[in-house]
């Protein structure tokens, strides 16, 4: 087996052509080199909570969180620290290693509902769990009191290439999101960026989203890959479901852009069976996310629940990974094979 390296220099006709490799020899190939940085029987299992739901000021096509949107959810204010902390614990009974906290903001404000998120940070980092949050646009200073809270990883996604991007959002620019990655990158925090399939997006689109990921230095440790989730009173509302060969492909083809990264089978899961689930681990998925009530963050993504997905894990032989420590900072340099 050819070991191979860490590349920073990717071009879109090299990611095209592994993305239209045969699907089995593509699956092959990830599953090969998944196996040099990982340990493929274990999963992490994550706990996304909804710290505070709906109202959202942004524009995005896809999110049922928006409050120019007519959806069923209900917006909600910050959820209490304790109530957070209790689901946290539940979580981590039932075999969770991290722990995802999302806010349906704009962006951070340096307010006393921030202090409260970080206090929320600090003690379920206290719990042994890895903690991520997503809420939004955020500064250095930000990042680096998040830091010091102990958060082990932020999340702010791509969504899609920077070409189509602007036809899925209007209220804040491909620059911005890869900003506030940049202000992440100034701290020991690790970066959780992907995309969403299913938007109305081409293949290029595609391709242009790994391009952008597979090119950052270093790259992202965690790469969630979201199937959409169809939101009535959304302007993607009647968007066709998303073909399983696809989702495996985009699986596959950012396994091997970045090899080192947990690629998640994140929004969307609950509509795969068993064996397309498994097909997406073959492929180099090593993270899902788990719920003690069946929604992944409000009640428009269904997601399994912790006993379904336990069954799952051990029908196919897969252990609950355990959490890690935060890395330290990245050294700068490239290895390239």
């Amino acid at each position: 087996m050819v070991t191979v390296g860490i590349r920073y220099d990717w071009q879109q006709a090299e990611i095209r052509a592994i993305y239209d490799t045969p699907l089995l020899e593509l699956i092959y190939q990830a599953a090969s080199i998944h196996r040099q940085y990982h340990d493929s029987t274990k999963i992490q299992v994550c706990k996304l909570i909804s710290i505070k739901t709906g109202g959202c000021p942004e524009d995005c096509s896809y999110c049922a969180q928006s409050s120019r949107y007519q959806t069923e959810v209900k917006p909600q204010a910050l959820l209490e620290k304790e109530t957070v902390v209790s689901i946290a614990q539940t979580a981590k009974q039932q075999g969770v290693s991290r722990v995802c906290m999302g806010a349906a903001w704009r962006e951070v404000r340096d307010n006393s509902q921030f202090e409260t998120v970080l206090e929320m940070v600090k003690e379920v980092t206290d719990m042994g769990l890895e903690v991520c949050c997503t809420l939004g646009m955020l500064t250095t200073d930000q990042a680096k009191r998040l830091e010091e809270a102990g958060l082990y990883a932020y999340n702010h996604n791509l969504d899609t290439s920077q070409e189509y991007y602007s036809t899925i959002i209007t209220t804040r620019t491909y620059g911005d999101r890869l900003h506030t990655i940049d202000n992440v990158r100034q701290t020991n925090v690790t970066v959780c960026s992907g995309g969403i399939l299913g938007l109305g997006e081409t293949v290029a689109d595609r391709v242009g989203m790994l391009y952008t990921l597979a090119n950052l230095h270093p790259h992202p440790e965690s790469v969630p890959i979201n199937i959409l989730s169809q939101v009535a009173g959304t302007p993607l509302e009647n968007q066709p479901n998303v073909p399983i060969w696809d989702v495996v492909r985009m699986i596959a083809t950012a396994r091997i852009l970045m090899p080192a990264a947990d690629v998640r089978l994140s929004a969307g899961r609950a509509r795969l069976s068993q064996v397309e689930q498994a097909l997406c681990f073959m492929a180099g998925a090593n993270s899902i996310f788990s719920s003690d009530d069946k929604k992944m963050l409000t009640v428009t993504t269904p997601c399994p629940d912790y006993d379904a997905d336990r069954e799952m894990l051990n029908l196919l032989g897969l252990e609950m990974r355990p959490p890690t420590q935060r890395p330290q900072k990245v050294a700068s340099h490239a290895v390239v094979g």
